[in-house]
């Protein structure tokens, strides 16, 4: 869910898989970045980083212990989005429920605006 303070949005189940990950390199604070890279299938990307430093420009969303930081480039393209962790037969993975998206590819990790 999005809000005006907190324009992307992190799942509970997103929120614990990053708790997990962090826990397992052993590093409580570490932050969980998401980005939007040119390149891929349909024209961007999403790249996702556990990283130590807070950027200037990064927005910081918190949930259940753990932040996630989205650069104010990327953010132009994750308005209104949510960062997702689902887990199904085919494999686990994070995903984003981006309204801004016109078209993805099959994979979705890439994205056409």
């Amino acid at each position: 869910m999005t809000t005006a303070e907190t324009p992307v949005g992190l799942s509970a189940s997103a929120a614990k898989r990053i708790a997990e990950l962090c826990a397992a390199k052993g590093e409580k604070d570490l932050k969980f970045r998401i980005s939007v890279n040119g390149g891929g299938c349909s024209g961007f990307q999403y790249d996702f980083n556990l990283v130590k430093d807070r950027q200037d420009d990064d927005l910081a969303v918190e949930r259940d212990g753990v932040t996630m930081l989205v650069d104010g480039l990327s953010l132009l393209y994750l308005t209104g989005s949510e960062v997702d962790f689902v887990e199904e037969l085919a494999g686990s993975m994070f995903v984003v429920k981006n309204p801004n998206a016109t078209a993805s590819c099959g994979c979705g990790s890439s994205f056409a605006v």
